[in-house]
């Protein structure tokens, strides 16, 4: 049997393996990954280089309306399979990273 790992408080810490890695360019207008998260797909990564705002769907194109994220700080985020993220600055050009979780 195998051990979960557990945290301080008696939580079991889930362990993910990392999948296919997207980037795109955004600035004050929206990036949006190329291509859709894969099946099996259920969760990913977010990681932005600047302040910005993030959406998601099949089509997502991101706004100031939109969820806001901190630079430079991992966003973990469930996604149903097909779905993209998309991001657009607060005040500074940067890159969206998506990491798919398996």
């Amino acid at each position: 049997m195998t051990k979960q790992l557990v945290d301080s408080n008696g939580h079991v810490v889930p362990i993910f393996e990392d999948g296919v890695t997207q980037n795109v360019a955004y600035t004050d207008t929206a990036g949006v990954i190329t291509n859709p998260v894969a099946d099996g797909v259920r969760l990913v990564r977010v990681w932005c280089t600047t302040n910005a705002h993030i959406a998601t769907g099949s089509a997502p194109t991101a706004t100031t309306a939109n969820k806001p994220i901190t630079g430079l700080v991992a966003e973990y985020i469930p996604l149903e399979p097909g779905e993209k993220v998309s991001a657009v600055q607060v005040s500074a050009n940067g890159s969206l990273y998506v990491t798919e979780l398996l």
